[in-house]
């Protein structure tokens, strides 16, 4: 009998303790853990930027934002960070010609992370993460971080820009089976992520309905116009997504994950960027007196 209403309390115990845990997921915390979020994460936020674009004909609207969002999930499992909710604006303009692609203009999407960054700082982080999913943010996103020198900031931004060790390129290259040089956007690489993550959302039976080559319609040389990668890939599908397998992505995300991993302890670990960057603010605001 003590033995029986032992084990109960360590089931209950277990159970409270289960139920005590902090999310990570931003809206899925509870107002009164905020605190608690904040000391655990060491006021660190990861903001996962993804898009609502085409994906070839097989692959979801929101493949870049879902890849993010799994992405995340995964790494905070490990190392511990608060996750923003879904942020889908981007720079999107080239698949304006396609269903579901949804584009803002260039200066709301500029405000609009300012102030979600201004936002997430507001609630008590230093230290936001960005994950970026798309392949046509990065321009936009270098430009926005440099830009934010230009006012007083009590958060710093980090970009993570993930570097390839040999030893996983060496591997990637014998896994991957299309064309290296032509798998940019649903080919085979994006579309064997998802298939790891959600394979639940994947239509690869539809994978060959359209056609992913460069169709080379502009030999512009040494010369860049906003048109050229809808002269390459009017489907806005490059690549070959039929030749993807979960095999593959299950490489690449665990690669990936803990590439990030690594990242973010570096991140929650630093207190010198902040120090530096308000060095470089008080030289500023002295400059001339």
């Amino acid at each position: 009998m003590k033995y029986a209403s032992l084990l109960l309390l360590i089931i209950l115990g277990s159970t409270f303790s289960y139920a005590q845990e902090i999310p990570s997921r931003w809206d899925e915390l509870v107002a009164t853990d905020f605190p608690k979020a904040l000391a655990k994460s060491s006021k660190t936020c990861i903001l996962p930027i993804g898009i609502l674009e085409k994906h070839g004909p097989h692959s979801p609207i929101g493949t870049d934002l879902i890849h993010v969002r799994e992405w995340a999930a995964r790494a905070v499992k490990e190392e511990y960070a608060v996750v923003f909710p879904d942020y889908f604006y981007g720079q999107i303009n080239e698949a304006r010609h396609q269903f579901g692609t949804f584009a803002l203009p260039s200066k709301v999407l500029w405000d609009l992370l300012e102030a979600t960054c201004d936002e997430i700082a507001r609630n008590g982080f230093d230290k936001i993460v960005i994950l970026n999913g798309h392949g046509g943010n990065p321009e936009f996103l270098q430009f926005f971080m440099q830009s934010l020198l230009n006012k007083r900031h009590n958060y710093v931004v980090y970009l993570y820009r993930p570097e390839d060790d040999p030893d996983y390129l060496s591997e990637y290259r014998k896994m991957h089976k299309s064309d290296l040089s032509t798998d940019m956007h649903a080919g085979e690489r994006e579309t064997s992520t998802l298939l790891y993550y959600r394979p639940d959302l994947m239509r690869m039976d539809r994978a060959s309905d359209q056609n992913g080559s460069d169709q080379k319609r502009s030999s512009l040389q040494g010369l860049y116009t906003p048109i050229w990668w809808y002269s390459s890939f009017p489907n806005h599908y490059a690549g070959e997504g039929n030749k993807a397998s979960k095999e593959f992505g299950k490489f690449i995300a665990e690669h990936e994950i803990a590439s990030f991993i690594k990242a973010l302890k570096e991140v929650k670990a630093d207190n010198k960027t902040i120090q530096l960057q308000n060095e470089f603010y008080d030289r500023v605001d002295n400059l001339n007196k």
